[in-house]
């Protein structure tokens, strides 16, 4: 027999499965228990327009479903959308209870858990909800802000810098965390960078594995450049995978005069997507941080000291520490000699 809660671990553990090509729709995982309290099912939403993480698990499930217990991170959704309401098909499979997480806070979707309980399905809600939002924080945060979530990640000294003073910068993480960034970059749904980094680097942006092969999944690729000067040839222009560059002409400009990066965080919420991982330097980085457009931060500190060259932060407009932004850390990892350090910012 298996618990609510051990199920709804494993639930969350399978969303995660999800991380790559869900957008614009959330990460979701599901467990059916049979009457006795046996896993009969398991499933996860894979892309866009397929069956939902419990259509897959109530698929698993067959007949074993009926007078079970259906167990989802997110509230079952209650619209007819490309696929038919959850809400509705959980009570065709004869499904006597559902424990979900979290609930959705989308218009269109949210009210399944009353439409269940209004049909005399008994109804839970809220278990394990911290670990199932940061399982899926990045649809979460995009949905509630009509932007797209935001990953500023750096790789820096321990002195705080990503490059030394003539420039050099590669490589200051170890091979283990550049292959955690490929990770990152597989997961995302956008990968962001300034044309100063991409030139310099002659960056491609992309998401491969140990051995140099693209990942299945590519994230879209976008070149903050006001004027749209990034070379065609450029290597972040090949056909590995789309390119956008953003320019003022497309997405205004801000006080600056160079791109209005909260316009251009919403025009890709509405084009679909949710979760950005950002790689510009630190006068992207910076500008992405003044706007309060960063939601985590993913350092890599590496083992080393430089005591002058670029620091990983410019000036951010904040002259007292009763201004300073607070963030939580939410992970330690060692990567090789690396510490990559995890925080989203605390809400105020």
């Amino acid at each position: 027999m298996t618990t609510d809660a051990a199920a709804m671990t494993r639930a969350i553990e399978l969303s995660l499965l999800g991380a790559n090509g869900c957008a614009p729709n959330p990460r979701v995982g599901a467990v059916i228990l049979d009457p006795h309290g046996d896993i009969v099912g398991e499933g996860w939403h894979e892309r866009p327009g397929e069956p939902h993480a419990e259509v897959h698990a109530l698929r698993a499930a067959g007949d074993r479903a009926r007078g079970g217990t259906a167990i989802v991170t997110l509230e079952p959704c209650n619209h007819h959308g490309r696929t038919p309401p959850c809400s509705a098909t959980l009570l065709e499979a004869g499904i006597a209870r559902v424990v979900y997480a979290v609930a959705d806070p989308t218009s269109d979707a949210q009210g399944g858990g009353a439409s269940l309980a209004g049909n005399g399905i008994d109804i839970s809600s809220g278990m394990h909800e911290r670990a199932a939002r940061a399982a899926n924080q990045e649809w979460l945060t995009a949905v509630a802000r009509r932007r797209v979530h935001l990953t500023y990640k750096a790789a820096m000294t321990i002195d705080g810098r990503i490059a030394a003073e003539d420039g050099t910068s590669q490589w200051i993480s170890s091979a283990s965390s550049r292959a955690d960034v490929h990770r990152l970059r597989g997961q995302a749904d956008v990968v962001i960078a300034g044309r100063g980094s991409v030139l310099l680097d002659g960056a491609r942006l992309t998401a491969r594995d140990a051995a140099g092969r693209l990942l299945d999944h590519q994230p879209l690729r976008v070149v903050v450049d006001s004027q749209g000067r990034t070379p065609p040839d450029a290597p972040v222009r090949n056909d590995d995978a789309p390119t956008l560059i953003a320019t003022t002409a497309e997405f205004g400009a801000g006080d600056d005069g160079r791109v209005d990066l909260e316009s251009l965080s919403r025009v890709l919420f509405d084009r679909g997507h949710r979760g950005a991982l950002l790689e510009g330097g630190a006068t992207l980085g910076s500008a992405f941080l003044r706007a309060g457009l960063v939601d985590r931060l993913i350092l890599y500190v590496a083992p080393l000291m430089l005591g002058s060259g670029t620091s990983v932060i410019n000036d951010l407009g904040l002259h007292t520490l009763a201004d300073a932004t607070r963030w939580q850390l939410d992970d330690t990892t060692i990567l090789g000699g690396d510490v990559r350090l995890s925080y989203t910012l605390e809400d105020k």
